[in-house]
């Protein structure tokens, strides 16, 4: 089963694609979306969108995993996070995906074990789980395949 993981985002959507058979999660790709900050926010919204078409035209996912906003201090970026997400979700849903959604807490949890691990921390452990080279980057790539990887040990197909 091919799965993406999405980090959203509307400067950066962070992408990560892992394969799961049986028990073993390979690498297969990472990457990012990005949108000007001086286009106008819809176009950024359309990019996004179209990006995220592209993404699963190209790799052929099976199951689309997303992250939750769960909490943010600056209530303008949650709104416009939130929007992103919503056209990420319609992308999916246009492409006939399931889709599953985790919390950061849940995704620090499958990764390290520990609920409360800081970014650093995700990004060394996600690199030798699927065996790269070195840390993704950016960072929000290295957050997607942390999202992926959760829900290929989460999915019992």
């Amino acid at each position: 089963m091919r799965i993406l993981g999405i980090d959203p985002g509307y400067g950066i959507v962070g992408y990560g694609i892992v394969e799961k058979s049986g028990n073993k999660i390979s690498y297969v790709s990472h990457g990012a979306i990005t949108t000007d900050k001086d286009e106008r926010f819809d176009e950024r919204l359309e990019r996004v969108y179209r990006g995220i078409l592209d993404v699963i035209a190209h790799y052929q996912p099976e199951l689309v995993a997303v992250e939750n906003i769960y909490f943010y201090k600056n209530v303008k970026t949650a709104i416009y996070v939130g929007e992103a997400r919503g056209v990420i979700l319609l992308a999916a849903r246009h492409s006939n995906l399931p889709v599953v959604e985790f919390t950061p807490h849940q995704v620090k949890l499958a990764i390290t074990g520990y609920g409360r691990a800081d970014k650093q921390q995700i990004q060394k452990v996600i690199k030798i789980l699927l065996k790269l080279d070195e840390i993704p980057k950016p960072d929000d790539a290295a957050d997607a395949l942390a999202i992926a990887w959760c829900a290929a040990v989460q999915t019992t197909r």
